[in-house]
């Protein structure tokens, strides 16, 4: 990892600290505000494209292919989204601009589109240049990832998510806080097999309730837990608390305050049927509450805090609630009609998303009590929620808000912090079972529909649990081509099949073709009672690819005389096949390639990416846009284009990129080489950019290691080795001359069968010794000789000894006698 440094220096013109950095001579990244590094070099923005400090839309504006196939929608998914890609690692920073930039152009959350526009051209053409085929994944996948917000209810993925999520260290959590809120996404979800922490937890809440120094926090989240794993709490125990809670909501001065005692109070009253809770001053205390508000629906903290939060705002609502349950008698209905205006009016602040998501967002100034749009929204819903299951009050909030605050949790997908989980996965619950409206989601389990292989458009409608929707008919209004009046299909009810819990539309019209369209879907509920229950939202639109196999015609290369245009080399392509196509060239002379696409239904089809690619031997790349007039057809005039390709002579590899998102049979395919004859590069040309380094290279294979021996000595002539092989075999003769002349005495031959064994096996061993030397001097080496010849000793040594035994006893023997 590398080591990282701060300097810093001074502010821009503009007041706005830009964190830069740089890295130094050891290899360390080093933070700086200057723009060069002591080097002399121009030091790097720090900052990723979604987070640069004049980008005041930058939360709007990043979405990432990663979050987006997770099924996050374009306006919620900015904070999980870049920490995916961080975690992917697959694309540069440049990934960022470029999406910021393709966002800004294409779905209009900039209003300064020209330059958005700059941007997108400068990305196309370095990230093209580095990778084709990543810039043209990358492209392909945003066209449908940024355009689809097709909202999930909570799935099987949430619950296993939860699992990992919500693991106690050594049996315990840290707190119970985080003890309730595992335990309380682990009830929602109905998660069966889940680590048991009863017997860590339970001990941590009696003693929290038994202590004397537990603050109204504390017991607040202890009889949290203690609700859901129903620890032996005794009612004693319980009756003692409450005096100490009464006191602190009377004594109490902010609002956090009022809200761990009353929702502690609140949690006794749901344990304990014998405990007096009720509170006699109700008025007093909705009245200390209430005097806290602001005239916008938001709330302060304290008397001596001027900020009003919409964080505050939730904890008031659930806290009025509690006072309104505990309330010995029957609060003052003006204070009740007072406190849903104020619901209201924080409704009319709410902001909203292009894709139909309600959120509410913190804007307090103090950092301390900053709280981001998922903790906010959630203590809205919370605090309204709660007050409309305690009053008969009718708050009448328009349903599209409603639907609007669960498709905002839904689209922000699976996030990967506890807190936030809980708080998406409890929001749902509370707009689940609220007596407001109970909001259904429309969802798609596919939006990518192949005319090839006859795919089934089903739709899906559920609450925001997953659980099963009251009886209704899913109507297909219309569809259309995105961007165009012109409706391919219209007023279709689509079946409902029971066992998978779907609405279908078994066959799709033969007269769609392919393209991203625009299907309006209408919920009609069967039951009119259920209108004033559920929220459906209208109709929903739904943005559908349509994809099939695209025809490619006429496709030919053609080498043309620059001059009068004619054609010196023409040669037929098969695109959807192999070609090796050896063209040559000179620098005045043109290349033209040509190609027809067309739809299924023999429409002229326009893919978004059509590239041409020249790569040189020494791997300088160069990237063509390929233009479309009709027909897909590029003109490269060499004459003009020997600067950009650096007068480089000789082979160019020849690549032809197109794709789209509904095109199944997008293609990277390798077409020939060209042989070009470029003039020589005058002195102040432009020289080709120097090639990336592979970082992994240095762990490669090494070159292989030559070593040069000695050169051997001269040797001898050839007699002269002859005259010294025969001196030393001089004594060899003479020894055998030698026993011929002696004579062999075989007198002392042992005569008995064991013995003369034992006689002829000595005599044999000494032969194959003396033949082992033979073959030492033939081919053998020192060491194998000499492993042969221990073998060989041992051997000799045995029956030695007993030959020489046999004949020792021999000579005994005629001694005495």
């Amino acid at each position: 990892m590398q080591a990282e440094q701060t300097e810093w220096g001074e502010k821009s013109k503009s007041g706005t600290m830009y964190l830069q950095f740089y890295i130094n001579e050891n290899g360390d990244k080093v933070y700086t505000t200057k723009k060069e590094s002591p080097l002399g070099l121009a030091t790097e923005s720090a900052h990723p494209a979604r987070f640069s400090p004049d980008d005041n839309r930058a939360r709007n504006t990043c979405v990432i292919i990663t979050a987006a196939s997770l099924g996050l929608s374009p306006s919620n998914s900015y904070k999980f989204s870049f920490q995916l890609c961080n975690d992917c690692k697959v694309f540069q920073v440049i990934t960022f601009v470029c999406l910021q930039a393709f966002q800004r152009v294409v779905i209009g959350w900039d209003k300064d589109v020209e330059s958005s526009q700059v941007t997108a051209v400068s990305c196309l053409s370095t990230m093209a240049t580095r990778n084709l085929g990543g810039f043209l994944v990358l492209i392909l996948a945003f066209t449908i990832c940024g355009a689809a917000t097709v909202f999930q209810p909570i799935s099987d993925s949430h619950r296993s998510t939860a699992l990992e999520l919500f693991v106690p260290a050594g049996g315990s959590f840290g707190s119970l806080e985080e003890t309730y809120e595992a335990v309380r996404s682990f009830e929602i979800l109905g998660i069966d097999k889940k680590p048991d922490i009863s017997s860590t937890a339970c001990p941590s809440v009696l003693e929290t309730l038994g202590s004397s120094s537990s603050t109204p926090k504390d017991l607040l989240y202890a009889l949290r837990v203690n609700s859901i794993l129903k620890c032996n709490v005794n009612e004693e125990l319980l009756k003692g608390i409450v005096p100490r809670l009464k006191a602190a909501v009377n004594d109490a001065s902010s609002l956090l305050e009022f809200y761990y005692s009353i929702g502690s109070l609140v949690l006794i009253k749901d344990q304990s049927s014998d405990a007096d809770v009720l509170l006699v001053d109700a008025d007093g205390i909705f009245h200390s509450i209430k005097a806290l508000s602001q005239s916008d629906g938001r709330w302060r903290y304290g008397s001596n805090n001027p900020e009003s939060s919409t964080f505050a705002a939730g904890l008031a609502f659930e806290a009025l609630a509690g006072v309104i349950s505990l309330a010995s008698s029957e609060v003052d209905q003006s204070m009740i009609g007072t406190l849903k205006n104020d619901i209201l009016k924080l409704f009319d602040s709410i902001e909203k998303y292009d894709d139909g998501a309600f959120y509410f967002d913190e804007k307090a100034v103090d950092a301390r009590v900053h709280h981001g749009p998922l903790s906010t929204t959630s203590s809205v819903v919370r605090g309204f929620t709660a007050f409309a299951a305690v009053t008969s009050e009718n708050l009448k909030l328009p349903g599209d808000k409603i639907l609007g605050l669960a498709k905002f949790f839904l689209g922000i997908g699976i996030p990967g912090d506890t807190n936030d989980f809980f708080n998406q996965i409890d929001s749902l619950a509370c707009l689940e079972n609220n007596r407001v409206s109970v909001p259904l989601i429309v969802s798609l389990p596919i939006t990518v529909l192949s005319l090839t292989k006859k795919d089934q458009l089903k739709v899906r409608v559920n609450t925001v649990l997953g659980s099963d929707a009251p009886p209704l008919t899913v109507k297909l209004v219309r569809a259309s081509i995105s961007g165009s009046r012109d409706i391919s299909i219209e007023s279709q009810d689509l079946k409902f099949d029971k066992e998978s819990g779907s609405h279908v539309l078994d066959v799709l019209p033969k007269t769609l073709d392919v393209g991203k369209y625009v299907f309006v879907f209408e919920v009609v509920l069967h039951d009119s009672e259920h209108e004033e229950v559920f929220a459906t939202g209208g109709q929903t639109q739904v943005p559908i690819f349509i994809t099939g196999v695209i025809k490619i015609d006429s496709a030919e290369i053609a080498v043309l005389d620059s001059d009068l245009g004619s054609i010196e080399t023409q040669k037929k392509l098969d695109l959807a096949g192999e070609n090796v196509v050896s063209l040559s060239a000179n620098h005045l002379q043109k290349l033209r390639l040509s190609f027809q696409l067309t739809t299924p239904l023999g429409q002229v089809f326009k893919p978004h990416q059509a590239f041409l690619k020249l790569r040189h031997e020494t791997k300088v790349e160069h990237i063509f846009v390929v233009g479309n007039s009709g027909k897909f057809e590029i003109v490269l005039d060499f004459l003009g284009l020997v600067e950009k390709l650096f007068y480089l002579s000789g082979s160019y590899d020849i690549q032809l990129t197109v794709g789209d998102a509904v095109m199944e049979n997008s293609f990277l395919e390798a077409i020939g080489h060209i042989e070009l004859d470029l003039p020589e590069a005058p002195e102040k040309a432009p020289h080709p950019p120097l090639q990336p380094v592979d970082p992994y290279s240095k762990y490669g294979p090494k070159a292989e290691i030559t070593h040069i021996f000695r050169s051997p000595e001269k040797l001898p002539p050839k007699e002269l080795s002859l005259v010294f092989l025969g001196l030393t075999l001089v004594p060899f003769i003479g020894f055998l001359v030698g026993l011929l002349r002696l004579g062999v005495n075989l007198k002392n031959f042992p005569s008995s069968a064991v013995p003369a064994t034992f006689a002829i096996l000595f005599h044999l061993g000494i032969a194959a010794v003396l033949f082992l030397y033979l073959l030492f001097w033939l081919k053998l080496d020192l060491f194998t000789t000499l492993k042969a010849l221990g073998f060989l000793g041992v051997f000799l040594l045995a029956v030695g000894h007993r030959i020489l035994s046999h004949l020792a006893s021999t000579s005994a023997k005629l001694k005495s006698a």
